[in-house]
C-alpha cells in the first residue's frame, strides 16, 4: 500500500494540507481524496493486517481511484492502542482495529465486538444490522467524532494458550493471563490477574514468564505469532469472545467532506471485507488447527465444566456491575441482552438442535 514510500516522501505534503480530510484534489473523474489509515496490527500480519490492506484496495478500486488510502501498521506512525484517539481528534482519517481495545476511552465500545457467553457472529451481526445495534454504535462513537463500520468478524475464538493445565478453579488463582475486552473483568473475579498487551508482544511475554497464559484469536492467527512454541496447552471454548468484530473507524469530519457516492463506497467496501474475513478465518482456522495438532504436538484441552460454570456466573456479575457504573454501557448492554434473549429460541431450534443432530 505504498506505506513506507509515502511515509518518508509524503508526510510533509500531508502536514501542509492538514486537517482530517487529508489531501484533496480535482481531476477529470471528480474530486479526489488521499487518506491515512492507522491500524492496531503488525505490518502485513495474517488476517488482521492483510484485511486492513485489502480494505484500502477495495475502497480505491470501487472509487475508481478517487479515494486512496495509505495504510500504516502499528508502530509506523502510532502505537497499536492509539488508533481510536488519533481518528477521534482528526489527525488520522481512518483506523482499523477492534472495539475491545477502547475500554479506557469508551467502555461501552467493548459490547460492539462481543460479550462473554454472548451472541455468536451471525446473531451479533443480526443485532447490529437489524436490531438497532449499528445505530447505537454510531451514536456512541459519534460523540467522539468517529463513524464506525463492521469490517470483519473473526468468529468465535479459542480459550487461549496456557503453560500449565487448568483442572479446576484453583488453577486460575494468581495466574497472569493476557486477555482483552470484557473477559478481563470475568477472569479477575475468578482469581486470575488480567494483563493487557498488544499482539506483537505476546510471544516474548509468554516465553519470558511475564504472563502465564494468553488468548489472542484462533489457530490461524495464533500460529502466525508462534504461540505454540512457548505454551503447551491450547484451551477451548473461547467463552470470553464468541464474536470478534474488526472495525473500520472514519473521522466524522473526513466522512462529511466526501460526496455521497464515496460515502457509499466505504460502506460497500466494509461489508464486502466483512464477508471475506469471516469466511477466511473459518477456512484457515480449521487448517491451522490440524497443523498445530498434527505437526507441532499441541495438546488440546477443554475447560472443565465447573470452570465454565463459574466463569458464566462471574460474567453475569461483571456485566451487571459495569452496566451500573456506566450509563452508556448500561444502555448498550440492555439493548444487546434484550435482542439476545428474544432470539434465543430460534437459535436453539435451528443451529442448536442441528449441531447436536449432526454430531449424533
Amino acid at each position: 500500500m505504498r506505506r513506507r514510500s509515502f511515509l518518508y516522501g509524503g508526510l510533509g505534503t500531508l502536514a501542509a494540507c492538514g486537517g482530517a480530510t487529508g489531501e484533496r484534489g480535482t481531476a477529470g473523474g471528480g474530486e479526489r481524496f488521499r487518506w491515512r489509515m492507522v491500524t492496531s496490527w503488525p505490518p502485513n500480519f495474517p488476517g488482521f493486517g492483510e484485511s486492513a490492506n485489502r480494505l484500502a484496495r477495495r475502497i480505491s478500486e470501487l472509487s475508481g481511484g478517487r479515494l486512496e488510502i495509505d495504510v500504516f501498521a502499528a508502530g509506523e506512525l502510532l502505537p497499536a492502542f492509539e488508533v481510536f484517539d488519533a481518528v477521534s481528534r482528526g489527525s488520522m482519517q481512518m483506523g482499523h482495529s477492534s472495539p475491545t481495545y477502547w475500554r479506557g476511552a469508551l467502555p461501552a465500545a467493548l459490547l460492539f465486538s462481543s460479550v462473554p457467553f454472548g451472541m455468536l457472529p451471525a446473531e451479533h451481526e443480526a443485532w447490529m444490522y437489524h436490531g438497532g445495534g449499528l445505530e447505537l454504535w454510531r451514536e456512541v462513537y459519534g460523540a467522539h467524532g468517529i463513524r464506525p463500520y463492521i469490517a470483519g468478524n473473526t468468529g468465535i475464538q479459542m480459550g487461549g494458550w496456557y503453560k500449565r493445565e487448568i483442572n479446576g478453579l484453583a488453577d486460575l488463582s494468581g495466574l497472569k493471563v493476557r486477555i482483552s475486552g470484557l473477559g478481563a473483568d470475568v477472569i479477575r473475579r475468578a482469581g486470575a490477574v488480567p494483563v493487557t498487551l498488544p499482539g506483537a508482544e505476546l510471544f516474548t511475554a509468554l516465553a519470558t514468564g511475564t504472563i502465564d497464559a494468553t488468548e489472542w484469536n484462533g489457530p490461524y492467527n495464533d500460529m502466525a505469532f508462534g504461540l505454540h512454541e512457548v505454551a503447551q496447552y491450547y484451551y477451548y471454548p473461547g467463552w470470553h469472545e464468541p464474536s470478534g468484530v474488526l472495525e473500520c473507524l472514519v473521522s466524522l469530519e473526513a466522512y462529511e467532506s466526501l460526496p455521497p457516492d464515496l460515502k457509499n463506497v466505504i460502506e460497500t467496501a466494509c461489508m464486502a471485507e466483512s464477508t471475506f474475513v469471516i469466511s477466511e478465518f473459518k477456512a484457515r482456522n480449521q487448517r491451522a488447527l490440524a497443523t498445530l495438532l498434527g505437526e507441532h504436538g499441541v495438546e488440546l484441552r477443554r475447560f472443565p465444566d465447573d470452570v465454565l460454570t463459574a466463569l458464566r456466573g462471574h460474567a453475569a456479575e461483571a456485566m451487571q456491575a459495569l452496566a451500573a457504573a456506566d450509563p452508556i454501557l448500561g444502555r448498550v448492554y440492555d439493548a444487546y441482552r434484550d435482542y439476545a434473549e428474544a432470539g434465543r429460541d430460534w437459535h436453539e431450534y435451528s443451529e442448536g438442535f442441528y449441531g447436536r443432530a449432526r454430531r449424533a
